[in-house]
């Protein structure tokens, strides 16, 4: 058993291992503010990995020396909540050079990412070197998302990294999970992870992007029983939880932007907000819905990987380098965005490719095992059994 530190924690932990949203219970203390859930799945899904008597946040807004000397003496170590931390826009707080500095105790980077621009090629800042060579230096390995961090880091001069994908897809804690299909023709009750906001810097193409995210929708919804799974966004939450003003506001709001009402609104996905949404502040009924369904599929990294570790099917939708490196590092069957072709789900809806990633999550859960191994990281990762060759039946 450990005491343990969080950097960067991302909503309230009760019954030990179980993350929601700070401000849960009265959602009109956060609804004007944009709260991504997907990063309390991470902090959810990296408690249930790891052993700890007790957890506590390290702060690293400003230095005090007696929080760090506290640190030091209390607990024995500090893990950086994995997020895309490595891009050209990154702001680290304004005390966490110093804080690294003193803080004598292991920092662990668990499963974090870099975020390529749209063109070009990914410019650190030097506070953003240091910073990353400091993590670096206070741990065995840093935990990496994919191929494509790991080459960035190993530019920088660090080469003490792993690739271990996110704590999210081993939060069941389970080595032997599979994704196998039912017939297509027994799908019936699809989640459809949502994800209008788009940014030029990251999307080469916002007009087809978004194009193509009506497209998908509105076909699916066609052919099977949806819900429209949102992620933390201001103007859904008020349509859903909000007064009567803040709805007509968040309409307003989504109707007049010149890319939505352009590229994405029409009336077929107007009526699916008013009747198909769906949003809750607490990580455990998202595994709750995914778990209801019979296919999660969509534009949501961590909204999609909670479903395929509950062994709920998934397709990924690829439009950045963040989601092309995660469905490469779990092999997971992935659409491009940006193709010269539409989305076509029985192109999909083959075995063969699930195997794919049920091969390869084998290999990440030994890979996040032993990543958690070589940094001495108490755990609850049970160890993978050695697979049994089938045997063939006697003629």
């Amino acid at each position: 058993m450990a005491n343990i530190l969080v950097m960067i924690p991302s909503g309230e932990v009760y019954d030990h291992d179980c993350v929601r949203w700070y401000s849960y219970q009265n959602i009109q203390r956060s609804i004007n503010h944009y709260h991504n859930i997907g990063d309390a799945f991470v902090y959810d899904s990296s408690l249930k990995l790891l052993t700890f008597d007790r957890l506590d946040v390290v702060e690293i807004r400003e230095f005090k020396q007696e929080v760090v000397d506290r640190a030091n003496a209390e607990y024995d170590y500090v893990f950086l909540r994995g997020s895309n931390y490595i891009h050209d826009h990154m702001t680290w707080p304004e005390g966490t050079e110093q804080v690294l500095s003193k803080l004598r105790i292991p920092v662990i980077a668990f499963g974090v990412g870099a975020q390529a621009p749209a063109t070009g090629k990914l410019t650190l800042s030097d506070e953003s070197k240091r910073i990353w060579q400091m993590f670096a230096d206070k741990s065995t390995t840093l935990g990496v998302r994919g191929t494509y961090t790991a080459e960035v880091l190993w530019d920088l001069g660090i080469k003490n990294v792993r690739i271990v994908g996110c704590p999210t897809a081993f939060r069941n804690r389970d080595p032997e999970l599979r994704i196998d299909l039912p017939a297509l023709e027994s799908v019936r009750n699809v989640g459809i992870t949502m994800r209008r906001e788009v940014s030029s810097h990251y999307s080469p193409d916002v007009k087809t992007y978004l194009t193509r995210h009506r497209d998908f929708v509105k076909d699916m919804s066609r052919r099977f029983d949806t819900v429209l799974m949102m992620q933390g966004e201001v103007e859904e939450k008020k349509l859903l939880w909000g007064t009567d003003e803040q709805k007509a506001e968040a309409w307003n709001e989504l109707h007049n932007n010149n890319w939505l009402k352009s590229w994405y609104f029409d009336e077929e996905l107007d009526e699916l907000y008013r009747s198909r949404l769906w949003y809750s502040d607490v990580v455990a009924d998202y595994e709750n819905i995914v778990r209801s369904k019979d296919l999660v599929l969509g534009y949501r990294l961590h909204g999609n990987l909670m479903a395929l570790s509950n062994g709920t099917p998934s397709v990924y939708f690829s439009y950045d380098s963040r989601t092309a490196e995660f469905a490469e590092t779990f092999a997971i069957p992935c659409y491009d965005v940006y193709s010269d072709k539409p989305f076509v789900l029985e192109e999909y809806w083959d075995q063969s490719l699930f195997e794919k990633f049920n091969r390869t999550f084998y290999q990440r859960y030994r890979d996040m095992r032993e990543f958690l191994d070589e940094n001495y990281i108490p755990h609850r990762m049970p160890s993978p059994t050695a697979r049994k060759t089938p045997q063939r039946k006697a003629a």
